[in-house]
């Protein structure tokens, strides 16, 4: 009895494929075979094919009418045909695939397992994903976390990152099936189904960055894979997590959707902002004049790419709870809370909804095999458009709304001591978790208000987002004895990081001394938010630290907002001059200004001059 493998596709994902998938299953029953089919289409991959399955296949058959991956079957006979051929002459199909397989059935047995010992044996292999909504400094941060950890403990790994930019370092079909285990450090949204068969631990991406080796530890503990190998990936994925993983995920699960509609949102906030603040370059109501250069890039920023900003927020928090088919009932919910005028608000609702309705949907509606295509393009969309439609038209829309249209109203009218107040508990709101979430909170509200023309907490967020690292790269060098060689060399990337917006440079200072740092940079943000809000500037465009500055009017007014940097900066440095202790037990961290100063144990070392 021969083993195989096929994949079955068309455009659709309905008819052919699951036609071609039940001939092929029933034919090679009928001819004494195994075989394990995996469907694909637009409704997604079916019955995932696992690695077991593929390394025991004696060939492999595709019958596809689109393209598809194969890189996963190098080393294998494969025979590519159609849909049509494979529901029309399967038998021939079937006798063609196995024809092309050496007729030595003794042939795997002359090589023995045995060749390679334990003792010998080359170490491991781990692979992982780490991604946050930018796809910035925690992806990063996290997936370096996770390298260092494992090479510690005698693995390999490699790590995909991802982020609005995209996934880099991809993992392969033959890394994913050596791996021991899977881990997906992630506060976004992380498709699963390529993992099924192997070990999966999910947790978050700050968990990755600050407790690599526990998280490593736990995702070599799961139980071994079953031999099952049709699960659905996401299914087995959940199954192996284990108790405590299980509640971590419902606890963050609200959340993670939130930012990973963030994730996909950002692109479209940034570029509408800077092209917005470009048509500003030739005054500020240039636009209004039809037909001028003006006017298009604010056709282009403020309809186009803002207009989509809610939609694709709505639609992409529906995704990460219901997979793809949450994505219709998603972006039309968040058009209609756009054009109710229900803002971020309602487009954060309508995802929720959209989301939920869909994986309610998903999951309580059965049919036959035959009709199951039938879910994903058309009753899903159907009937969870229509609900979510319907309940923003008639329940929810209206009063958010009228909330959205009272938040933006008291925002925009907000002066003295409110603005100030406000402005002071952004600010430590990102300075408090450098990233994490409460940090994202405040970030993101800054972000939704974007689209209502309401600016101000952006500037206050941006700014009270630089101070940290700025802060402390600043108080490197000026009171060096306070901080080890390696902490001033961490110094000067973290002055770079805050040059460009990204809170994460003062992570390792903050990690090692929580108690002193953290207040410090808090500290320095609250003052950078409140001078921000008092001062009245307005930000439109939520990234880019420094770098924005140049475009005329992206910021204004431009003058009093670097004041406010600069004094938040000075103000985190102060409070770290005062809270931080010197260093004695490094020697390289006094230089020359301290050693005349003789230490506990007598004088410095005549080394410490230089």
């Amino acid at each position: 009895m021969a083993k195989l493998v096929a994949v079955t596709a068309c455009p659709t994902g309905i008819a052919h494929t699951v036609m071609a998938a039940e001939a092929l299953r029933r034919t090679a029953v009928l001819m004494g075979h195994g075989i394990a089919v995996e469907t694909q289409g637009s409704n997604g991959v079916q019955t995932p094919l696992s690695a077991a399955d593929i390394a025991a296949a004696d060939a492999v058959i595709l019958a596809t009418d689109i393209a598809v991956d194969d890189s996963r079957f190098v080393g294998k006979q494969i025979l590519r045909t159609s849909t049509a051929a494979a529901i029309r002459d399967t038998k021939s199909v079937i006798g063609n695939a196995l024809g092309r397989v050496p007729d030595t059935p003794s042939a795997p047995t002359p090589v023995p397992p045995k060749p390679t010992p334990t003792a010998v044996r080359s170490p491991g292999l781990l692979v992982a994903i780490t991604a946050c909504p930018t796809g910035i400094a925690h992806t990063f941060m996290a997936a370096e976390a996770l390298k260092q950890a494992a090479q510690a403990k005698g693995y390999r790994i490699k790590v995909e990152t991802q982020g609005s930019v995209g996934a880099k370092n991809a993992l392969t079909e033959e890394e994913i099936a050596e791996a021991e285990a899977v881990i997906i450090g992630a506060d976004t949204h992380v498709a699963t189904d390529r993992f099924a068969g192997k070990r999966l631990l999910k947790t978050s991406v700050g968990e990755a960055l600050k407790q690599p080796a526990r998280v490593i530890d736990e995702a070599l503990a799961l139980p071994a894979p079953s031999a099952a190998g049709s699960a659905a990936a996401p299914a087995y994925a959940d199954a192996v997590s284990g108790a405590k993983a299980r509640q971590k995920e419902a606890q963050s699960g609200p959340y993670k959707h939130l930012l990973t509609g963030v994730s996909f949102m950002l692109p479209l906030v940034v570029a509408g902002g800077l092209i917005i603040a470009l048509s500003f370059v030739f005054g500020i109501e240039a636009f209004k004049e039809p037909g001028t250069l003006p006017a298009a890039l604010m056709q282009i920023g403020g309809e186009a790419a803002f207009g989509l900003m809610v939609p694709v927020l709505a639609g992409y928090i529906a995704y990460s709870i219901a997979d793809r088919p949450g994505l219709a009932p998603g972006f039309i919910g968040g058009m209609l809370a756009a054009k109710i005028g229900a803002g971020f608000l309602g487009g954060i609702v309508a995802g929720f909804l959209a989301g939920y309705i869909a994986r309610w949907l998903r999951d309580t509606i059965r049919l036959p095999q035959t009709l199951e295509g039938l879910k994903p393009v058309l009753i899903i969309p159907l009937l969870g458009t229509l609900a979510v439609g319907l309940l923003m038209v008639y329940v929810v829309g209206t009063p958010v709304a009228a909330i959205m249209n009272g938040l933006t109203a008291f925002l925009q009218g907000m002066t003295g001591a409110n603005a100030v107040a406000l402005g002071a508990l952004l600010g430590a709101m990102m300075a408090l978790d450098m990233g994490g979430p409460v940090n994202k909170a405040a970030y993101t509200f800054a972000v939704g208000l974007l689209a209502s023309s309401t600016y101000t907490p952006m500037a206050a967020v941006m700014a009270a987002g630089m101070t940290p690292p700025l802060g402390l790269a600043l108080a490197t060098m000026i009171v060096p004895s306070r901080f080890t060689l390696q902490e001033r060399e961490a110094g000067k990337a973290a002055g770079v990081l805050g040059l460009a917006f990204i809170t994460e440079g003062a992570i390792p200072f903050a990690a090692k001394d929580p108690l002193r740092v953290i207040p410090a940079a808090m500290a320095g943000s609250a003052v950078a938010g409140a001078l921000s809000m008092w001062f009245g500037c307005g930000l439109r465009a939520p990234h880019g630290g420094v770098f924005v500055l140049a475009i005329p009017n992206a910021v204004a007014p431009l003058g009093p907002y670097i004041l406010a940097i600069v004094a938040g900066t000075i103000v985190t440095t102060l409070a770290l001059m005062i809270l931080k202790r010197r260093v004695e037990a490094d020697p390289a961290a006094a230089p020359a200004l301290d050693a005349a100063a003789p230490t506990p144990a007598g004088p410095a070392p005549s080394g410490a001059a230089r």
